[in-house]
């Protein structure tokens, strides 16, 4: 079997890759920007945006008034739809109402029951995304009236909602939900990844990993670098950074915190090796201890490499820095050129 490609004079990459689910969400690439938690800046949501891809504003742990100057301020840099994210593990029934004040279009939801987010995000006109780990939870959401699926496989950086991979769960789901469309989450870093996401009945790729090397993005170099000059192996699934999240596992880079902690026989809190004890400081003069669910970002100081370095298994795909726009364009760019190319004896 060889690689033929098609006619030289073959429809541009946008074209090629545009599914239903990019006219449904109004974009022209099925790139969604992950919430990549604090690393997330409205820049970065903007120029994944302008690019033509789908950028994710991550909006649980702030206030509504700041929750309301980010959408704002993603407005101002552009025209082009974006997607707010709520964590149902914690209390976002004001950040809901502000993001539906707002009209932002694209509600996005994790962990959680998404019934009542479902009914009040199009109550207010705007489509509603809702991320799961099994057949079983994408069945409960799709009854519970979500409009989008997001699969997200075990290889996934952050946290993780299922212990299923990519490759078996992502076509699983798009059988189990049809005709609801699926996203593909976890693993996905370039243009390979997000043609087979699409060859598996995905209608769009979901990709954080590669999003925290972007050069709009607000990681801190120390963890722009892990993430650069990690391998695969070295993202592990893991309880260990659970301040402030309890009980939800988590896929992070191994640091001095999970190499103690997994030395010590990764005992319970409170007896854990350094508990309380502050690793970090950030520029406001906020302290950050041992197993904070904290990543690091730019003005922190300290042993920032002991706080969580969440990372997906998609570590060893990313190799530098660049900008969110051309992180977009490039993984189009070589997924239209593969999706264009047919098998043949």
């Amino acid at each position: 079997m060889i690689w033929k490609p098609k006619h030289p004079h073959e429809e541009d990459s946008m074209t090629t890759l545009t599914t239903p689910l990019c006219r449904q969400l109004g974009i022209e690439i099925p790139v969604v920007q992950a919430p990549i938690g604090s690393a997330v800046t409205t820049e970065l949501v903007a120029a994944v945006a302008n690019a033509g891809g789908l950028g994710t504003l991550a909006l649980t742990w702030v206030t509504a008034e700041e929750a309301v100057r980010r959408i704002r301020q993603v407005r101002r840099m552009t025209p082009r739809p974006f997607a707010a994210n709520l964590v149902l593990d914690f209390p976002v029934d004001e950040l809901l109402d502000a993001c539906l004040a707002e009209s932002v279009p694209v509600i996005s939801t994790f962990w959680g029951d998404p019934s009542a987010v479902a009914e009040r995000a199009h109550s207010a006109g705007s489509l509603h995304i809702h991320t799961v780990g099994s057949v079983a939870e994408a069945q409960r959401a799709v009854a519970a009236g979500v409009d989008v699926i997001v699969a997200q496989g075990c290889e996934a950086g952050g946290h993780v909602r299922g212990e299923v991979t990519t490759m078996a769960l992502v076509p699983a789901v798009v059988d189990a939900v049809h005709p609801v469309p699926v996203i593909a989450a976890g693993g996905i870093a370039d243009g390979r990844g997000l043609a087979a996401a699409l060859s598996l009945g995905a209608q769009a790729g979901w990709l954080g990993t590669r999003f925290l090397t972007a050069s709009e993005a607000a990681t801190h170099e120390v963890y722009r670098q892990a993430v650069i000059q990690a391998a695969p192996q070295d993202a592990v699934y893991t309880r260990c950074f659970d301040g402030g999240w309890p009980n939800a596992p988590h896929r992070a880079l191994r640091n001095s915190t999970l190499h103690a902690w997994e030395a010590a026989d990764r005992p319970a809190a409170p007896n854990r090796p350094g508990e309380g004890a502050v690793v970090a400081r950030s520029a406001d003069g906020r302290t950050w201890s041992h197993y904070d669910d904290m990543v690091p970002v730019p003005g922190m100081s300290g042993d920032v490499e002991a706080l969580a370095l969440y990372a997906g298994q998609s570590t060893g795909l990313v190799r530098g820095v660049a900008p969110a726009g051309r992180i977009v364009t490039d993984i189009a760019t070589d997924a239209a050129a593969l999706m264009r190319r047919t098998w043949t004896p």
